[in-house]
Order: C-alpha cells, then sequence, then structure tokens
C-alpha cells in the first residue's frame, strides 16, 4: 500500500506546480494545473497500484491537465474588468526572482517539455518521450538542448549586468 493522499500532495506538490509552470507559464494557469492535478489524483488515489511511482504518476497527470488548460486557453478569450489580486508567493517553491519561469516559457516547445519533465518533474528521458512523443534519444537532445539554451540566457545576462537576471 502506498502512503495517504495528504503526504503526497506534501512530498510531490512542488514537483508538480513547477512542471506546470514549466508547460503553462507562470500564474493562475499554472496553479489550476495544479489543482487539477491534485483532484484527479486524489479521485483515483484509492485506485492506485501500491507499487506505482507516485512522483512519475502526478507528472503524467500533471501534463495532461496542464494541457487540457493550454487548449482551453486558446479556444477562448479571457477578458477582465479588473486587475486580478496579486498571488501570494508564500508557500510556492522557486518564486521567480530570476525570471527562471520565462527564460523556460521562451523556449522552443519540445525544449522547454522535455526540461519540464526530465528536470523539473524527474520523468526519465523514455517517459518522457512517451508523453512528448520521440525518441528517448530524441528527448534527451532536446532537453540538453533546452539547458544549453538556458546556461546561454543567463551567461550573456551575467555579462550584461555582472549579475544573473
Amino acid at each position: 500500500m502506498h502512503y495517504p493522499f495528504e503526504q503526497a500532495v506534501i512530498r510531490h506538490g512542488a514537483t508538480v506546480l513547477r512542471v506546470c509552470r514549466a508547460v503553462v507559464g507562470f500564474g493562475a494557469d499554472a496553479d489550476d494545473a495544479w489543482s487539477e492535478t491534485f483532484l484527479a489524483a486524489l479521485k483515483a488515489w484509492p485506485e492506485l497500484d501500491a507499487d506505482t511511482n507516485v512522483e512519475a504518476w502526478l507528472v503524467r497527470v500533471a501534463h495532461r491537465k496542464a494541457i487540457d488548460i493550454t487548449r482551453k486557453r486558446a479556444r477562448q478569450a479571457i477578458p477582465t474588468d479588473v486587475v486580478p489580486e496579486q498571488p501570494s508567493t508564500l508557500g510556492n517553491p522557486g518564486a521567480d526572482e530570476y525570471q527562471i519561469w520565462q527564460a523556460v516559457a521562451a523556449l522552443p516547445e519540445r525544449q522547454r517539455l522535455a526540461v519540464a519533465y526530465h528536470y523539473l518533474g524527474g520523468l526519465p528521458h523514455a517517459e518522457t518521450a512517451e508523453l512528448i512523443g520521440g525518441s528517448a534519444q530524441a528527448v534527451r537532445r532536446a532537453a540538453a538542448d533546452g539547458i544549453k539554451n538556458l546556461r546561454q540566457t543567463y551567461q550573456a545576462a551575467e555579462h550584461t549586468t555582472g549579475a544573473p537576471r
């Protein structure tokens, strides 16, 4: 038997949030994907096999929920008359003081997804390939290229400003 659901949220909540942010961007959509992930996980939890890699399973659920939100965002306009409240960073892993989420969002899609699922979500390249398509080797290359691009972005910022951006 696996551990209680509350422990899954505590252990893997930050990883799921990082994956959601990398896929849909920093903000309310990532928070919505995180919530939807754990709502779906709660419903499926009693039926989950005891030997399931819970973190990998949650990353896969987060992938599907993030894609759902991305599709929904593409289908509808989001009008607003009121500026939303400033979100709290209390309890959110990785406040964006270095604008990492913007840098990740600027990566080409395959690189962004490979970095999100492998480096932020902890999935092996083979499982990441199942999610985004292609071979494990192609995903490994996309992830390496994504990390290389992120390093170049931050090295350029350090040379320009003298500090990480």
